[in-house]
């Protein structure tokens, strides 16, 4: 009975009392973060979780097919492959080879025209659409100051800057703190004034710094220099011309402002997100159409900085065993992996990934999935 009395003194009394604290405080989002996490049995961002907040369509055009390979789903998956699948739940798994689908394996109730989360993958597309920018001439360049397009900032912050993760911006990038900028950002409902109280507080442009504001303050330069939603510069600029499959969702902050989530948070299929890793292997060509200038995707593919191998403009950066790749990744093991002198692309989705080891900056799993790839085809790694 006395238990049950404490319940009822914490359900009717301080309960509301946390709650009006986290409105009074600003966290608000907090509350959203639960109703959208634990109350739908997950304990963090999920895969499938577009439903739950508002989104702004990426409109597709005439679809554009991939070629299926001659050895289509010819090859089982290794048993490595298979077990890392079950281990991490992974839900869709694309092998690319010579710009034919070789083998493409899905789970459970996903398919070829499932939409899940990209995460940060978003952040490559992002980068891809600054790329675009500059193409059009909407952009300067790397070089242009954040400031032409919002004054309140350090003029030395580039452009180029919050591609490369090189801000010096005061945002933290915690992920599992319920009062971060990124918890705000992902479940609050106004995120041009979260990233428009940042400052610069380390010099620009000197050192690698991974950071979702950066992506977000990006998003932010490209509505300003191209009029118009980045659902819709996606749409026009990438989505159409590459034939993607289907319409795509990108998540907003809101429904009223509709601000979308720059840095992450673009629901696709396998198939759509593999198209980034053709068009990039392909320096920006698209059957014989210049989509990106090829000097800016070969600069998006080398590191900037000497002592930040991993990372270029918008894209991860590894040597392994004497191959160059580049890949768009997403914090649940989201992955288009690109080994441009094998011609090869592996997509993968899914609901986990293997921690980093201590000092590295690749995930254990992103080298799995290459190896056990490379024994499918047989081929040297």
């Amino acid at each position: 009975m006395k238990v049950l009395k404490k319940t009822l003194f914490w359900l009717l009394v301080i309960l509301p009392v946390i709650i009006l604290l986290l409105y009074i405080f600003d966290y608000g989002y907090i509350l959203k973060g639960l109703k959208v996490t634990y109350l739908t049995g997950h304990t963090t961002a999920y895969i499938d979780d577009h439903p739950q907040f508002s989104n702004r369509t990426i409109e597709a055009g005439k679809p554009q097919p991939w070629p299926l390979h001659k050895d289509y789903n010819s090859v089982k998956a290794t048993p490595g492959l298979q077990e890392i699948n079950e281990d991490l739940n992974t839900i869709a798994l694309l092998i690319i080879k010579n710009d034919s689908i070789w083998y493409e394996d899905y789970a459970g109730e996903f398919g070829k025209d499932s939409r899940t989360n990209s995460f940060s993958m978003a952040k490559s597309i992002t980068a891809a659409l600054l790329g675009k920018a500059i193409f059009e001439g909407k952009i300067e360049g790397l070089e242009q100051p954040v400031a032409d397009f919002f004054p309140q900032f350090d003029r030395r912050l580039t452009v180029g800057d919050l591609a490369s993760m090189a801000s010096g911006l005061n945002w933290n990038e915690s992920y599992y703190n319920p009062f971060s900028m990124t918890a705000e950002a992902y479940f609050g409902d106004d995120l041009r004034e979260l990233i428009l109280d940042l400052e610069v507080t380390e010099t620009p442009g000197q050192e690698f710094e991974y950071l979702s504001g950066n992506t977000q303050l990006l998003g932010m330069v490209l509505e300003k220099a191209t009029g118009k939603t980045l659902a819709e510069y996606l749409s026009d600029s990438f989505w159409k011309p590459l034939g993607m499959r289907n319409d795509a969702l990108w998540q907003l902050d809101s429904e009223e402002r509709g601000m979308e989530k720059a840095y992450c948070c673009i629901a696709s299929s396998a198939r759509n997100f593999a198209r980034f890793g053709k068009l990039y292997k392909d320096f920006g060509k698209w059957q014989e159409k210049q989509l990106l200038d090829s000097a800016f995707v070969a600069k998006s593919i080398r590191p900037r900085f000497e002592k930040s191998p991993h990372y270029g403009y918008g894209l991860w950066l590894e040597e392994y065993k004497g191959k160059k790749i580049f890949y768009m990744r997403g914090i649940l093991g989201q992955y288009v992996i690109v080994v441009p002198e094998d011609d090869l692309i592996i997509t993968r989705l899914g609901k986990e990934k293997m921690s980093k080891p201590e000092g590295e900056e690749h995930s254990k799993d992103f080298y799995i999935y290459i190896e056990e790839v490379y024994k499918m085809l047989n081929q040297p790694l």
